[in-house]
């Protein structure tokens, strides 16, 4: 059995999962700049108020397994990216106590209101300039990180810090617009519109730019017979851009859907261009795998206590399934 490939597919699927899930709850924060009622922004919150804590599980889930299954690509990764990824984790705190407290608050709603939508733009753009500066490749030598600590801003990474913005706004408008309805709901229909066309111009230019950067990737993609097999991706991913467009003016739950589906087809196209590299642009995830031993006791664990996680967020989407009322869970 390939217990580096088996593993390095379920840190995929946790990543994926937390970009997903705990994506449109961000998105929400980052949206709330554009609505100024307190009843509404009341609403918007009460929407992933069941949820949204529950959404980050994939993250520890993520970190916490690369951790114990690639700890080579654990430390160089950490080590590159110590400064973004201690403003996200200190972030989504800030974003998570504002969640919270603003429930509670008479007099300062405003401030954790701000504090939310902070928050949640913050960790967004540091998980883009992350993956950036991912894919531009980290600086290593020997087995050790020889990078400065702002190697991770660059031009590219401001593209893709802006495209995860845009991406999980997008995400959150869909699901608003599902879970809302009334003006409210019209409102994000409107806000929707030139996100579509933001969120397709930047997935242009980081698709384009990421040819470009590595002469490997640009082979990848263009190379035969490979042009052949991959094509549809992009082809795909524009249809589901114009559908996109359309859907934002008149349907409730196809906007949610489609986002996902664009936003599965990128991470997709991300996995190919990098494979089999988990720092690239030379270490594979072999060379950073621990021992199978190691990793086959570690997948008894995953494979009992991954499907409790899978259950009971299935479960806590359906029991909250539906429009969302004024009144909350608080």
């Amino acid at each position: 059995m390939d217990y580096q490939l088996i593993w390095v597919l379920l840190i995929a699927f946790s990543v994926f999962a937390y970009v997903t899930l705990d994506g449109f709850d961000l998105g929400i924060g980052i949206l709330f700049p554009f609505e100024k009622k307190a009843e509404n922004r009341g609403k918007m919150m009460n929407s992933i108020a069941p949820i949204w804590d529950g959404n980050e599980t994939w993250l520890v889930l993520g970190g916490g397994g690369l951790y114990a299954t690639f700890p080579e690509a654990y430390s160089l990764l950490l080590t590159a990216f110590y400064i973004p990824v201690i403003i996200m984790l200190l972030a989504l705190v800030f974003r998570g106590v504002a969640f919270e407290f603003r429930f509670k608050s008479r007099d300062h709603t405003n401030y954790w209101d701000f504090a939310f939508a902070a928050g949640s733009i913050i960790a967004a753009s540091m998980q883009g300039a992350m993956l950036g500066a991912f894919i531009e490749g980290i600086n290593i030598k020997d087995g050790h990180f020889i990078g400065g600590p702002f190697d991770w801003i660059s031009p590219f990474s401001v593209f893709c810090a802006s495209a995860v913005v845009v991406g999980y706004a997008l995400l959150g408008a869909g699901w608003l617009i599902m879970k809302c309805d009334g003006p409210l709901q019209g409102k994000l229909r409107a806000i929707a519109k030139p996100a579509v066309i933001w969120m397709a111009a930047n997935l242009g230019v980081v698709s384009l730019m990421t040819t470009y950067l590595n002469p490997a990737y640009g082979e990848r993609w263009f190379s035969t017979p490979n042009i052949y097999y991959l094509a549809p991706i992009p082809i795909v991913t524009v249809g589901l851009m114009f559908w996109l467009w359309h859907a934002v003016k008149r349907r409730e739950k196809t906007v949610f859907g489609i986002t996902l589906s664009v936003f599965f087809l990128s991470y997709l196209g991300f996995g190919i261009t990098l494979f089999p590299h988990i720092v690239p642009p030379v270490i594979s995830f072999r060379d950073a795998a621990s021992p199978d031993n190691s990793l086959s006791f570690m997948l008894v664990g995953a494979a009992i206590f991954l499907p409790v996680i899978l259950g009971y967020t299935a479960y806590a989407y359906y029991v909250f399934r539906g429009k969302t009322d004024d009144a909350g869970y608080h």
